[in-house]
C-alpha cells in the first residue's frame, strides 16, 4: 500500500496560514507585501513625471494657440510703402481716415515711427531715423486695425479696393494670417504630445502586466493552496489589485512631485523670455488640475491592468 506523499513544513505552514486567511476573509494576508522595495512604484513614478509635462506641455501650446488666436482675429495691417517720406505720410493720412469711415472696422490706430524704429532696429542695427539708413532702406507707414468677426480674403479685398482709391501704395494683411505657418507647427506638437501620453499609458500598462505576471509565478503555489481551500479567481485577484493600486499610488505621488518641480522650473524660464507667444503659453488652475490627475489615472489603469491579467492567468493556470 502507497504512503501518501508528505507534505513538507513549510508547505504545511503556509497550508495553515493560507486556510487561516481565507476562513477569516483576510485575503491580502496570502501574498507578502513589500512596499517600495520593487522597481513597481518607480516604474509608475517615472511614467506619471513623462506623462505630466507631456500633459502640461500639450496644455500650454493650446493655451498659447488660443490666445494667440484671440488676440489676432479681427486684426489687420495696413502698410503704406512708398520711397517719398511726404507721399507716404499723405497716403497713410488718408487710409486712415478711409478706414474710420468704413463698415465694421472698431478700431484704427497709426503705428508711431518711434515704435516701428523699435521693431526694425534690433534687424537693421541702426535707426529708420538715421538719414543713412533712411536712404538705403524707406520704412513704410504701418496702420494697425481691428475689425468685427474673422477676416477673411473677401474682407481683405474689398478694405484694399476701398483703400486703392486714396492710397495706391497700401497693402491690407491680416494679423492671423502671419502666424498660420505658426498655429500649424503648435498643432502637430500638440499631436505629438497627445501620442507621447498614449504611448506612455500603454508602456505603464505593459510594465504592470510583466510584474503581475511575476508576482504570480512567484507566488504559484500559494495561489494553488487557496484555490483548493476554496478561495475564488475574484478573491485572488484582489490581493494583486490592492498591492498594484498601493504601489502605483506611491509612485504617481513621487512622479506628480517631480513633475510640478519640473513644469514650474520650465515654466519660470519661457517667463524670463519677456515674449508676447512665450507669455502665453501659460497653465491655469484648469490645467493644473488635470495634471494633478495624472497620478490618479495611473493608479486607475494600474489596478484595471493587473486584475485583468490574474484574471485571465488564473482561468490558464487553474
Amino acid at each position: 500500500m502507497k504512503r501518501p506523499p508528505t507534505i513538507s513544513r513549510a508547505l504545511a505552514g503556509r497550508l495553515r496560514s493560507a486556510g487561516a486567511a481565507v476562513s477569516g476573509g483576510r485575503e491580502a494576508q496570502l501574498v507578502p507585501q513589500a512596499r517600495l522595495s520593487g522597481p513597481m512604484p518607480w516604474v509608475i513614478a517615472i511614467m506619471v513625471l513623462l506623462t505630466a509635462i507631456a500633459a502640461a506641455a500639450g496644455l500650454a501650446l493650446g493655451n498659447l494657440t488660443a490666445r494667440a488666436s484671440a488676440d489676432l482675429s479681427g486684426g489687420i495691417t495696413v502698410q503704406v510703402v512708398n520711397a517719398s517720406p511726404q507721399l507716404r505720410a499723405r497716403q497713410a493720412n488718408d487710409a486712415l481716415a478711409a478706414l474710420r469711415e468704413a463698415p465694421g472696422v472698431t478700431a484704427v490706430r497709426l503705428v508711431p515711427k518711434a515704435e516701428v524704429d523699435a521693431l526694425l532696429e534690433p534687424w537693421l542695427g541702426v535707426r529708420s531715423d538715421d538719414p543713412a539708413a533712411a536712404d538705403a532702406l524707406p520704412v513704410p507707414a504701418l496702420i494697425d486695425a481691428r475689425l468685427t468677426g474673422a477676416v477673411d480674403a473677401a474682407r481683405v479685398a474689398e478694405l484694399e479696393r476701398r483703400l486703392a482709391r486714396v492710397a495706391p501704395d497700401a497693402r491690407v494683411d491680416a494679423q492671423a494670417g502671419w502666424l498660420e505657418p505658426v498655429f500649424d507647427a503648435i498643432a502637430a506638437l500638440r499631436w505629438l504630445a497627445l501620442a507621447g501620453i498614449a504611448l506612455l499609458a500603454l508602456t505603464t500598462a505593459a510594465a504592470v502586466l510583466l510584474a503581475a505576471r511575476t508576482a504570480l509565478n512567484s507566488h504559484r503555489e500559494t495561489i494553488e493552496i487557496v484555490h483548493m481551500l476554496g478561495g475564488a479567481d475574484g478573491q485572488i485577484a484582489r490581493i494583486f489589485q490592492r498591492s498594484t493600486a498601493i504601489d502605483a499610488a506611491a509612485g504617481g505621488a513621487v512622479g506628480l512631485v517631480l513633475a510640478v518641480a519640473v513644469i514650474g522650473l520650465l515654466g519660470e524660464r519661457f517667463a524670463a523670455l519677456g515674449f508676447g507667444l512665450a507669455g502665453a503659453a501659460s497653465l491655469g488652475w484648469g490645467d493644473w488640475l488635470m495634471i494633478a490627475l495624472v497620478p490618479v489615472a495611473a493608479v486607475v489603469l494600474a489596478t484595471l491592468t493587473a486584475r485583468a491579467t490574474v484574471l485571465r492567468a488564473l482561468r490558464r493556470i487553474l
